[in-house]
């Protein structure tokens, strides 16, 4: 199972990837070159103007491992895989239910659910370490919000209601989301989410990790044998992992979110690593990058406590316990698709 956390991310220029004997050899310009254990790699993440021996993408697809290319600010260009795995059945049972809207929204109400919680809790805990009453104040409302938005989920009777009702609880969530920076916030001035592309470091930030979250939950659903594309709450359009979409939903707050906010307070992130571009975007540099990635990964090595098994687990293992509780779900073992829901 540990093996599921090591994905190599590889974010200098000029790198080259390629097999030697059973480790995967990494060469880059004016530096010692490193071996890796291929045993010890679940997949691999490619950043900017580096190149992949076709031995080794050959290895990789033929041992189930991904090969993900992304550009400098982290967004998907193309991946690399092998055969489909997974129960044919399992499959045949998710695109049946695409055409079963009772079902669909059942699960897509649980994403949304779990996405709202978790979002609220973040602002809740927000709202006891602030000093002024002022921002307090305003979390308070944002919460109120989100419960009201919470408490109409069952209710909802359409796809396009549910999302309408996710829509609004995500404008609160991130218009209280500047107050939990406590840190230089006219420096990491932030309002509201922004993207394609994002046009202040923090949304900056938002967007390179959640772009990696969409790979780890990619790569969980199909470690259970679910089709990524074929999702519940997000519209299917060619190319589109929709259901990663939908399951990441809930995680975004727990894995992404609180690790940016975390790292602006503490003073961990530096100003001089984000650049702006001709037309507004904002750029982070390849020390921000690996300074992100290596936070993260840090970050999925704490433990959690899944609510359903009430065990400890890392908590990039949830992605991979989620998809499980979903494919349970879509086999019709259940009553309703059960989100994660973090304490």
């Amino acid at each position: 199972m540990e093996q599921i956390l090591n994905t190599l991310f590889v974010t200098q220029e000029g790198a080259y990837l390629h097999v030697d004997h059973e480790a995967l050899k990494v060469e880059i310009p004016e530096q010692p070159p490193r071996l890796l254990p291929l045993l010890n790699i679940g997949s691999i993440v490619v950043m900017g103007n580096s190149m992949v021996s076709p031995q080794l993408m050959n290895r990789c697809t033929l041992e189930g491992r991904t090969i993900t290319f992304l550009d400098y600010n982290g967004h998907f260009l193309a991946r690399v895989e092998g055969e489909v795995s997974g129960n044919v059945l399992l499959r045949q049972a998710q695109y049946a239910m695409l055409e079963q809207p009772k079902r669909a929204l059942e699960a897509a109400k649980g994403f949304v659910a779990g996405k709202i919680r978790n979002c609220r809790l973040l602002l809740v805990r927000g709202a006891r370490e602030l000093s002024t009453a002022e921002n307090s104040d305003l979390l308070k409302q944002a919460v109120e919000k989100m419960s009201r938005a919470l408490s109409h989920i069952s209710k909802a009777q359409h796809l396009d209601d549910l999302r309408g009702l996710e829509g609004g609880a995500a404008a609160a969530y991130f218009a209280a989301l500047p107050h939990l920076i406590r840190q230089d916030r006219d420096v990491w001035k932030f309002q509201g989410r922004n993207r394609r592309p994002p046009r202040d470091p923090v949304n900056a930030m938002l967007s390179f990790l959640y772009t990696i979250l969409t790979h780890d939950v990619r790569s969980a659903l199909e470690g259970v044998g679910l089709d990524p594309q074929a999702g519940y709450l997000h519209a299917l359009r060619p190319g589109r992992p929709a259901l990663a979409l939908d399951l990441m939903e809930e995680l975004r707050a727990v894995f992404v979110d609180r690790l940016i906010l975390a790292r602006i307070n503490l003073g961990q992130v530096k100003p001089e690593n984000f650049k702006q571009r001709p037309g507004g975007a904002v750029e982070m540099s390849e020390e921000a990058r690996k300074e992100l990635i290596a936070a993260y990964q840090t970050r999925k090595r704490e433990e959690v406590v899944h609510p359903l098994t009430g065990r400890k687990v890392a908590l990039g293992l949830i992605p991979h316990l989620q998809a499980r509780v979903l494919a349970r779900f879509i086999r019709g073992e259940g009553q309703g698709y059960v989100p994660f829901l973090a304490k």
